[in-house]
């Protein structure tokens, strides 16, 4: 088991416009990068349960092989900067996806 937050290089969040967050997971280690896409552990289920949102939510989830990582953009809660807004830059919203218990097989 690893979580995405002890093999990533890179796990941030920001937003992606006023009504989208994106998550960005970066490796520099391709064979962590693939044993983690082979898992099946990330999808739009995984996500949406995770953020405790409507699968609908998760906009967009893609995995790029040349970069060694992947990219989620999800629905925000509220706009970035209205009232109720606990994170006007989405700078903190990668944290529930480092803790993500992952099987990962080996190599």
């Amino acid at each position: 088991m690893a979580k995405p937050g002890d093999i990533a290089r890179v796990l941030r969040s920001k937003n992606s416009g006023p009504f989208e967050l994106t998550l960005d997971c970066l490796f520099d280690n391709r064979e962590y990068y693939e044993r983690l896409k082979r898992s099946n552990a990330i999808t739009k289920e995984a996500i949406a349960r995770l953020y405790r949102i409507r699968e609908d939510q998760v906009h967009q989830l893609v995995f790029y092989d040349q970069a060694l990582g992947f990219k989620v953009t999800i629905a925000r809660e509220v706009s970035s900067g209205s009232a109720g807004d606990r994170d006007v830059y989405g700078a903190q919203q990668h944290a529930p996806l480092m803790d993500l218990e992952v099987a990962l097989e080996e190599g």
